[in-house]
């Protein structure tokens, strides 16, 4: 008896404990979603308070420009109505060949492309191992033997990609190619990760960088003009660590005070772009990279090894394509994770000319348009079914389309036009309003005639006369191009595409 009763005790035990167990997992797996639900509540509690009033939209080009020693960074006037409705900031560089962009970290997350040129990047990361040697040769730190210089992982890129840059994480850039590097960035200062306001700033960790961190107040106060001249309109500024006492850095670093006094950059007038002619960083090759991807266990994708940059001028990525009209390629967090973190994706559209990209607005996004290449016609409807933008588009500016804007992009008759267009969603969402994916395509044909009071078959036509998706071919241009160029097939413009994506 007393046998019987003991196991049953026992039985009786194991299953409270299995059951509290259960709870306390279901308990703690409730928690976990309740948290997850509470972050996405409060994912862009930022930029929904920003003021999007927007009654005329412009494309803009930098406002500011300083030049240093071996290159020039640009920016756009971040105080700009439609710059502040999208809660984003956005700056250019230039970098010659051998050029060197200071260490630095900024207050939001960064989308980069590259606009032209190649180059490597340098993105460190808090807690993450020191994977990367680089032996140095003897002499030059002992001289008995060589050195080994320890440091984490550098990344190489090329004209096309996008770069996924947290923010708060060490970065520098350096043009290893012949040509000059351009690159264009969107921050997006309105994100939750950026606890301070919608002012953009960034953190020197060597140099004495100059003019992009001035208050709002005096930036709203007296417009900026890229004539001004570098030095006389803008305070400088220092490093992180000028202000810091010269005989506490050198206990800290362990070196001797002239070395400290090096690193408060105090005499150092280079700007935030040097030239950097001592580089020797040995990085892996491309077929070394494919072939580490090509064996990857699975388990690999930390932050630490997380991939950062994905290519979208290759035609072969393209995600729409219209022999006739063009290409779209996008890049969100389904195809490079980390964009789940930052929150942002992006767009890269190649038209040819004549073409247009199908009239649509974004769910579930701001969009900020850079033009790359060609010129084009844009128009905007905003609110209300008004005209916030109708006008020519043209290399090197910019534009802001808020969220549910509508806007239709044609490119010119001479040169085409290519842009990439950086989003606030990790997954934005388009919804076209022409075409066979368009909204009108889905509605009935009574929903269409009662609507725009049109007969049946004038209500069939607006549904099914369009086959193309996004990207459609100008009618006019399929005549006027070919009296124009009677032996240049339409397959010459995707070839020159392609040829210029391998440039």
């Amino acid at each position: 008896m007393a046998p019987t009763f003991s196991i049953s005790l026992i039985t009786f035990l194991c299953a409270a404990l299995l059951l509290n167990g259960s709870s306390a997992l279901i308990a703690d797996e409730q928690q976990q979603q309740d948290s997850l639900l509470q972050n996405l509540r409060q994912q862009h509690r930022l930029r929904a308070r920003t003021d999007c009033r927007v009654e005329r939209l412009t494309a803009q080009e930098p406002t500011l420009r300083f030049n240093s020693e071996a290159g020039r960074t640009e920016f756009w006037d971040r105080n700009n109505q439609q710059f502040e409705c999208a809660g984003v900031a956005a700056v250019r560089n230039y970098i010659d060949p051998r050029g060197l962009l200071l260490p630095h970290y900024n207050n939001a997350p960064q989308l980069l492309y590259v606009v032209r040129g190649k180059g490597l990047l340098g993105a460190v990361i808090p807690g993450c191992a020191e994977t990367f040697e680089t032996e140095m040769p003897q002499g030059e730190h002992y001289q008995s033997r060589s050195f080994v210089d320890r440091h984490q992982k550098v990344r190489q890129f090329r004209q096309g990609d996008v770069l996924a840059l947290p923010a708060g994480i060490t970065l520098w850039f350096y043009n290893n190619g012949e040509e000059r590097l351009e690159t264009v960035a969107l921050l997006d200062t309105g994100s939750e990760i950026n606890q301070l306001d919608h002012t953009f700033r960034n953190f020197f960790l060597a140099g004495k960088p100059r003019g992009e961190a001035q208050s709002s107040q005096s930036y709203r106060s007296r417009p900026r003009s890229v004539a001004d001249p570098v030095g006389e309109s803008e305070n400088e500024r220092n490093n992180v660590f000028n202000p810091f006492d010269e005989e506490l850095l050198a206990e800290i670093f362990n070196v001797d005070r002239e070395t400290a006094r090096k690193l408060k950059s105090q005499d150092d007038f280079r700007g935030q772009i040097v030239l950097a002619e001592k580089f020797n960083i040995v990085f892996p090759g491309q077929e070394e990279e494919k072939e580490r991807r090509h064996f990857s266990n699975g388990f690999e994708e930390t932050l630490c090894s997380a991939k950062m940059r994905l290519n979208l001028d290759e035609p072969s990525r393209a995600d729409t394509y219209n022999p006739r009209g063009g290409r779209i390629s996008t890049v969100n967090s389904h195809k490079l994770p980390i964009l789940n973190w930052l929150r942002l994706s992006a767009e890269k559209g190649v038209l040819y000319r004549n073409a247009i990209m199908a009239p649509h607005w974004n769910v579930n996004a701001h969009s900020a348009i850079y033009i790359t290449r060609g010129s084009g016609r844009f128009q905007v409807v905003g609110h209300n079914g008004r005209s916030v933008f109708d006008g020519e588009v043209r290399e090197g500016q910019m534009i802001i389309v808020p969220q549910n804007f509508v806007v239709i992009k044609k490119a010119s008759d001479e040169e085409g036009l290519e842009w990439i267009s950086f989003k606030t969603n990790d997954n934005a969402i388009i919804s076209p309003l022409a075409g066979r994916l368009s909204a009108l395509r889905a509605m009935p044909e009574e929903v269409l005639m009662n609507a725009y009071d049109i007969s049946r078959e004038d209500a069939k036509n607006l549904k099914y006369k369009r086959e193309e998706s996004r990207i459609l071919s100008s009618t006019s241009s399929k005549r006027s191009s070919r009296s124009r160029y009677p032996n240049r097939p339409w397959p010459i413009d995707y070839a020159l595409d392609v040829i210029k994506s391998m440039m």
